[in-house]
């Protein structure tokens, strides 16, 4: 496993990974419904690397609908449910990055308890897990195919995670990256905004979709599964971009193809 150069993200202090401690895993609600194999590759990953995963059967959701909506009662129940959950684990990883800030960043904004903002601080995207903590960049994966990343605007924006799904990606034997033209540029999914804005959400989509093919890769990755399940609607009902695949992170970083 080689070494990061550089913590990426200097303003998070991470606490020290201790061998043999166990991680809990949250998986989000569309992940479980529709990208199980997702958490099944998550949980894969970890345990190949050596940390115990285990996943509390009473998790639900982290809130983040009905708080986008502004139903922040609702939400609170919600979150209230997530820590008693998993406040007695020191180790969240959710291999998400939108759920992940949303605990991290927005818990606090609907209830300030100490227990409610520490249980949300203790939740970590799984490639900042990766890199920042467990200080690896190369999980061993092979995959021989031309490659672009989307990052999703709550990892790039609120955790400010970035470069570390790219020093993953690089990492990847007989990978060939391929840059995203305005990578930085949303998508338009936006959780609730594509069902209240559809019109301007499509043609976000559509931009992002076109870019994807300017890059001329073979399948387009990304930390957030929802981003990519809206950029697959897309690609999908277009002859021209149908030969591109997504995948999640943690597919790619245990594929051995």
């Amino acid at each position: 496993m080689t070494q990061p150069e550089q913590n990426p993200s200097p303003d998070r202090e991470c606490p020290a990974y201790r061998s043999g401690e166990p991680v809990a895993l949250f998986i989000p609600c569309y992940i479980d419904q529709f990208f199980p194999q997702v958490a099944e590759d998550t949980a894969k990953l970890l345990t190949r690397l050596g940390v115990p995963a285990v996943f509390p059967d009473e998790q639900t959701c982290c809130g983040q609908p009905a708080f986008n909506s502004g139903y922040w009662d609702e939400a609170r129940k919600v979150i209230h449910h997530f820590c008693d959950v998993f406040s007695r684990y020191k180790w969240i990883v959710s291999p998400s990055g939108s759920c992940t800030a949303m605990a991290r960043v927005f818990f606090g904004h609907v209830d300030p308890d100490d227990h409610i903002v520490d249980t949300g601080q203790r939740v970590f995207e799984l490639t900042e897990f990766l890199v920042e903590v467990l200080g690896i960049t190369d999980t061993g994966a092979r995959f021989p195919h031309k490659v672009t990343m989307h990052i999703g605007c709550h990892t790039r924006r609120e955790l400010g995670v970035a470069d570390q799904p790219l020093a993953l990606l690089k990492s990847v034997r007989d990978l060939e990256y391929r840059e995203l033209p305005d990578m930085e540029d949303c998508c338009g999914f936006g959780g609730t905004f594509s069902v209240k804005m559809p019109e301007v959400s499509l043609s976000m989509g559509r931009t992002k979709a076109e870019n994807i093919l300017k890059s001329g890769a073979d399948v387009v990755v990304s930390p957030d599964s929802s981003c990519l399940m809206h950029i697959d609607g897309i690609l999908r009902r277009d002859p021209a971009m149908r030969h591109i695949r997504i995948m999640h992170m943690a597919e790619l970083l245990v594929a051995q193809e």
